[in-house]
């Protein structure tokens, strides 16, 4: 890891199970990034706020509601409208495979079901932030 990279873990919308984005948060921490968990129930105006006034590199929204294809394209609407499409977006949880080239073309960096390595995702996010840290 090229620097310590800050990524805000959000779980939007009205989904109230949040093991699996605590077990991620906590996995992240362990792997060397800093950690911001915004905790359940969040507005997708809520979770944007939380990566401006974190300077975020990075934001993992986990849901598992069925609502990511109206709640990732707002956040990353919203994103974009503050000026801040430089964070990389991840989305994790139950997320049909029809649904996946879907979130990513409208601009999500990687989309991690269950049964994802902690550690893939961890190296992943780090490879990646690296990779848009030398672009820049």
């Amino acid at each position: 890891m090229e620097r310590t990279y800050r990524v805000v873990v959000a779980k939007p919308g009205l989904d109230g199970h949040d093991r699996g984005a605590k077990v991620i948060a906590r996995a992240l921490r362990d792997a060397g990034f800093e950690v911001v968990y915004t905790g359940l129930h969040q507005t997708p105006e809520q979770i944007v706020q939380a990566v401006i006034q974190e300077d975020a590199d990075a934001l993992g929204l986990s849901l598992l509601s069925g609502a990511h294809l109206v709640l990732v394209p707002r956040v990353i609407d919203l994103l974009a409208e503050a000026g801040r499409e430089d964070v990389v977006v991840v989305v994790g949880g139950i997320i049909p495979d029809a649904d996946v080239a879907v979130l990513e073309g409208q601009g999500v960096a990687g989309v991690f079901t269950p049964g994802a390595s902690l550690a893939d995702i961890g190296t992943w996010l780090e490879a990646t932030l690296d990779a848009r840290d030398h672009a820049h």
